[in-house]
């Protein structure tokens, strides 16, 4: 099913757990303060933030691993630096499926975009061996990936197929491709975070009655919901559906805790909306309706100054005779 298919809501998830974490939304303290920590961590002697990012301790390595499982797990772990990786993969083909979509992961980590994209690409069409696959589910899911799901939302994804795809997604819409980007997510399941990657390039492109139809219904419940309303209402003012739209505004206002970055772009938005309106209801035939007044008077006053100049040129006449 293609991306401009879905015939409804595309937020609704049913699983009992996810791989998504908490929505983070980013601003200039919040990159600051990260950068600092970050900072600090290494220098205190913590994981280098270059590497493979991971929820808790690294996994440890069982004893007597086969060798091409210890070089992998040590070019992932131990490793910043995505040709390590790469080469593991030629080393091992049997293994290069799962070394290129690390490598990718990693270099979307280190804001390489299109790297990553090649990568995650030629990843997910590579097979893997049997043992590559059984040391994914042993050893890799604690690795957290942050996948900037609109601009300035982030959430941490387990690693999953929703941490792959959802990474490769941004990272075409980083290098401009946002027709594959929008094809990439929409074959995720439901979700708060595949729905406003979704939706967030369908507005991007333009498709604003399908961002009307996937977000029918939303509830502002936490900042991922209150972000997609967002979107929702802009596709909506587009459509000039601007009751709907004031609408999704007001329900991203009214739960208190939203981030106040998303409640102050519900406040600008709100306004251009009202302002949209008020321009509306001008209707052009009220205020025009004073100019045939004003045009009649004119013409009245340039009657009388050519009549007076016609006077005036027949009494110069007279004075000469």
């Amino acid at each position: 099913m293609s991306a401009g298919q879905t015939s409804g809501p595309i937020y609704r998830d049913n699983r009992d757990l996810t791989p998504f974490g908490g929505a983070q939304v980013r601003t200039p303290v919040r990159e600051i303060a990260d950068g600092v920590g970050g900072m600090l961590q290494t220098a205190l002697g913590g994981r280098n933030s270059a590497l493979i990012s991971v929820d808790g301790p690294i996994p440890r390595l069982k004893r007597m691993p086969g060798k091409a499982a210890k070089t992998v797990y040590d070019a992932i772990f131990h490793n910043p630096d995505p040709n390590r990786l790469i080469a593991v993969g030629r080393e091992y083909p049997g293994w290069a499926g799962l070394c290129y979509v690390m490598a990718g992961l990693l270099a979307y980590k280190q804001g390489g975009y299109l790297r990553a994209s090649e990568l995650l690409q030629r990843g997910l069409t590579t097979r893997n061996d049997d043992d590559a696959n059984q040391f994914a589910s042993a050893y890799l899911t604690r690795v957290v990936t942050r996948v900037e799901v609109a601009e300035r939302i982030e959430v941490p994804v387990l690693f999953s197929e929703e941490a792959v795809f959802l990474a490769l997604s941004h990272s075409l819409r980083e290098t401009g491709h946002l027709e594959a980007a929008l094809e990439t997510v929409a074959s995720l399941p439901p979700s708060l975070p595949a729905a406003l990657a979704r939706c967030w390039l369908a507005h991007a492109l333009g498709r604003d009655k399908e961002v009307a139809v996937w977000t029918e219904g939303l509830l502002n419940a936490d900042d991922l919901s209150a972000a997609l309303l967002l979107v929702r209402a802009r596709s909506l003012r587009r459509l000039r559906a601007n009751t709907s739209a004031q609408a999704a505004l007001k329900e991203v206002l009214r739960r208190r805790k939203t981030h106040l970055a998303l409640r102050n772009d519900a406040l600008t938005d709100r306004a251009l909306l009202l302002l949209d309106s008020g321009r509306k209801s001008l209707n052009p035939r009220d205020w025009l309706r004073g100019r045939p007044a004003e045009l009649e008077t004119f013409e009245v006053i340039r009657k009388d100054v050519e009549a007076r100049r016609v006077w005036e040129q027949e009494w110069k006449q007279l004075d000469r005779e």
